[in-house]
């Protein structure tokens, strides 16, 4: 079978996968076995094939290597899920834009990677390229949480909508609360307890000043981290002060901070502010899987420079946390794809109005393949 890349992101456009991603694997698996590939589908629901010089393998082939030095492994990598709701498959400007739900996060890039994978040249001894793709990027990450940890690569492309430009950092993402525990009393008495709500204005305050005092500081190419309180709950009855009150935040990081150390960070900075007789306790949101930490590749790795040079684009960071975080700790990454998260009207991904230019998924295509040719 000739594969067509536009005929494909089509086909997936029009595939539910914002509930379960089922329908959406069986379409990519047939589509590589009628190309001649031999994927997988390993325990984690990540879909693999893999291809060297003498022709394709199966995906579970790109998990160990023999070892040479010429063995050099580049892995392309993207998602099948999307998030809720469903938005149906159309057309605008005579066929040059779909729209749909998918049609840039992350279907455009998924076509376009896999494109690349059966149609790049891999040369010399032991080269190979991989095709991994994840089920749950927009949850959990179990999928790439563990890719990370048996895919021994050199390089990973992770295709989300960058607008054709290089990515080659991204801020990461943590979520946590603050539990702030007062006493409670009568309203009628309110100096016989400790009202936590009143405790959290100071709190709040104190988050203000955090990065300033204690955080990273300013990344050379992703700025200053952010942390947004986001939820505040409290009380119980409105004729009592409220024993606690708790606090969600949501925490953008920069390198080199790691979760444990901000949440200590964060814990010993809010503790000077928490009023005699009270207790304040930050803990970081129970997962699955590790936060997605921030990262940042050198511009100057070969990585960069060869998918910089196919496509045109700038080399810059990525606007959004990415399962790219889990790759990066072990080798070169880049994000990289067609489609925009947001335009000059708004958001794009993840919104009603989701869409991907057709030639953009081609060039996007076109890149991967002429810098996987360079790096194989």
């Amino acid at each position: 079978m000739t594969f067509d890349v536009l005929d494909f992101h089509e086909e997936a456009v029009r595939t539910e996968s914002h509930e379960s991603v089922g329908e959406m694997r069986d379409l990519l698996v047939e589509t590589l076995e009628a190309a001649g590939a031999d994927p997988v589908v390993d325990e984690a629901g990540n879909t693999l094939a893999t291809r060297t010089v003498d022709g394709f393998e199966p995906g579970d082939a790109a998990v160990e290597r023999d070892g040479d030095a010429d063995d050099t492994h580049l892995v392309l990598n993207t998602h099948i899920d999307t998030v809720p709701p469903h938005v149906p498959y159309a057309e605008r400007e005579d066929g040059a834009v779909v729209e749909g739900r998918g049609a840039c996060d992350a279907k455009g890039p998924l076509a376009a990677l896999v494109d690349a994978f059966l149609t790049a040249g891999v040369r010399g001894d032991g080269g190979r390229l991989t095709l991994a793709i994840t089920p749950d990027e927009e949850t959990v990450q179990t999928g790439a949480a563990h890719l990370a940890g048996t895919l021994d690569a050199d390089g990973f492309v992770v295709g989300e909508p960058t607008g054709l430009d290089v990515c080659n950092a991204a801020r990461g993402q943590y979520e946590g609360s603050i539990a702030i525990t007062g006493s409670a009393a009568h309203a009628a008495t309110p100096e016989s307890g400790a009202n936590a709500i009143r405790a959290a204005a100071p709190i709040l305050q104190a988050m203000e000043t955090y990065d300033e005092e204690r955080g990273p500081g300013e990344h050379e190419s992703l700025g200053r981290p952010t942390l947004t309180p986001t939820v505040i709950e409290g009380g119980e009855a409105s004729n009592q002060v409220p024993e606690e009150c708790v606090l969600t935040f949501d925490r953008r990081p920069v390198p080199p901070e790691t979760p444990e150390e901000f949440r200590d960070e964060l814990q010993n900075h809010l503790s000077q502010w928490v009023p005699t007789g009270m207790d304040l306790q930050v803990a970081l949101s129970p997962r699955e899987t590790p936060f997605l930490t921030a990262f940042a590749t050198d511009p100057a790795e070969a990585l960069v420079e060869s998918l910089a040079n196919a496509s045109g684009g700038e080399v810059r960071p990525f606007g959004a946390a990415t399962e790219a975080s889990y790759f990066a700790e072990h080798a070169p990454t880049v994000v990289f794809g067609p489609g925009d998260l947001a335009d000059e009207e708004g958001a794009v991904a993840h919104s009603e109005r989701e869409y991907v230019r057709r030639e953009d998924v081609r060039a996007a295509a076109r890149a991967v393949r002429d810098a996987v040719d360079a790096l194989l």
